[in-house]
């Protein structure tokens, strides 16, 4: 297991979020990003809080932003190394980010996002 505070895991999250391609992130609209210690199932990487655009019909009306959430410790768990850890949070929040398109598990398998 990989040791890392909350802070530092953070800011590694905002880093590889900042690392990934403009067309992808440029669309996100109402999403922060968050961080927290532990899901209930501790293996979960990440969640995608909210409605896919994809199934949205009206937005715009004062709604709560969509959350994608970064579970530190199943990462932490996963990785041996930061090298490691930086390509896992990296395939988390690409995973993620997909479902706010509409994209499902089965399709983010396919192409290798899973």
């Amino acid at each position: 297991m990989l040791e890392m505070d909350h802070a530092r895991f953070e800011r590694l999250v905002v880093d590889e979020l900042d690392a990934l391609p403009d067309d992808m992130v440029d669309g996100l609209d109402n999403v922060v990003f968050v961080v927290e210690d532990r899901h209930e199932q501790d293996e979960l990487f990440g969640l995608y809080d909210g409605w896919a655009i994809t199934e949205r019909e009206r937005y715009g009306m004062g709604e709560l932003p969509d959350r994608i959430i970064v579970y530190r410790e199943a990462h932490l768990n996963a990785c041996a190394d930061e090298t490691e850890l930086r390509a896992e949070v990296r395939t988390t929040l690409v995973h993620e980010i997909a479902h706010f398109y509409g994209i499902d598990d089965e399709r983010l398998h396919e192409l290798g996002w899973a």
